[in-house]
């Protein structure tokens, strides 16, 4: 009997270990492994270990929530490849930020989770001096690096974006991504509140940046003018810092650490962020936002909506690179061809005669 072929997911923060588990899903007919993102370089490895990154996707909360959700959903956790001495035939990655040697060696695909992370003083300087990606401090050029085989896009708009940071245009696909592309499914929920301005806050301090939280606050009272406020923390603050310091600048908020985001977003009157990703739930909802980017370039860099389909469109991708038996560039022509469309929600491709 053939053995059957395996596929790596890459994970990260709790959205990342969703959505890779969504694409999983569409293919029951490979064996599919998962890990958290990590480095073998030794300083990273004693970085993590001694709990320096705890507040990134390398370790600690994320890194615990990550494990967690693959025991829960019963998936197989091969934590840098050190569990299963599995060879992959393809590997599905969430950030092209650090990709160690071993996942660069054969075929790969990259989707992209959500928002960058804005360009700070500090970026446009890595950029200008030609350092990697992660130099950045940010997500801000995740999808940029040229490293992957094929990259999936959430929208045209971020297809531009990562091609005028870097990566080239020709593997880049726009597929939409899991979790933000059916937003008006949200609408049917069971949480119970409606008729409230909803802050979503990011975790900007905990990455290493300077948040002025509590004269974001008292923009938030501002913009609810009287109507009841919500916040919702992100799951990488420090919550207790957090919740003092609404409890001072917003006396009678609601302050939630846990809990369903996209079912709060659906019930608000008002969506108020900072650099979050769930600001496109709301305009896809048609709700009235505020965020640090500029709104008017949010909504061309929204994620397409098609009905939930993205997870099995990037699965289809996944399953025919896979077993395409022509090099990546002949696979990467095909992708490039005028006559790729789209049917409906689902992306056609043509192979080469």
């Amino acid at each position: 009997m053939v053995p059957r072929k395996k596929i790596l997911f890459i994970i990260g923060s709790p959205n990342q270990a969703s959505q890779m588990h969504q694409i999983a899903s569409h293919l029951p007919d490979y064996d599919c492994f998962f890990s958290q993102l990590y480095s073998k370089h030794p300083i990273i490895k004693a970085a993590v270990r001694g709990g320096f990154l705890d507040t990134t996707i390398l370790g600690g909360e994320f890194r615990r929530k990550g494990d967690a959700y693959l025991k829960d959903n019963h998936l197989r956790n091969d934590y840098a490849q050190s569990v299963y001495q599995n060879h992959y035939d393809l590997k599905v990655l969430c950030s092209d930020l650090l990709v160690t040697r071993e996942l660069r060696k054969g075929k790969t695909i990259w989707v992209q989770e959500g928002m960058t992370d804005p360009i700070t003083p500090w970026g446009k300087m890595t950029w200008r001096l030609g350092l990697p990606g992660y130099w950045a401090r940010n997500t801000a050029y995740n999808g940029a690096g040229n490293i992957c085989d094929i990259y999936c896009a959430a929208s045209l708009g971020y297809k531009d974006q990562f091609a005028r940071y870097g990566t080239e245009a020709h593997r880049i696909v726009v597929t939409g991504i899991p979790n933000y592309d059916n937003s008006a499914a949200l609408l049917n929920n069971d949480f119970p509140r409606r008729g409230y301005v909803m802050v979503a806050t990011s975790d900007i301090r905990e990455c290493f940046n300077k948040d002025d939280r509590p004269a974001f606050i008292r923009h938030c009272v501002r913009i609810a003018a009287g109507r009841p406020l919500l916040f919702k923390l992100h799951p990488n603050e420090l919550k207790e810092r957090a919740i003092g310091e609404i409890r001072q600048y917003a006396p009678g908020a609601s302050i939630y650490t846990e809990g369903n985001t996209e079912h709060m977003i659906a019930n608000c009157d008002e969506l108020i962020t900072q650099y979050s990703t769930v600001v496109y739930i709301g305009i896809a909802l048609g709700k009235k936002v505020h965020s640090y980017f500029d709104v008017d370039e949010l909504r061309r860099l929204a994620p397409v909506q098609n009905g939930g389909t993205s997870a099995a469109t990037i699965a289809d991708l996944c399953r025919r690179y896979i077993e395409f038996k022509g090099t990546k560039d002949d696979f990467l022509w095909n992708l490039s061809l005028p006559s790729f469309k789209r049917e409906g929600a689902r992306p056609v491709y043509l192979t080469r005669c």
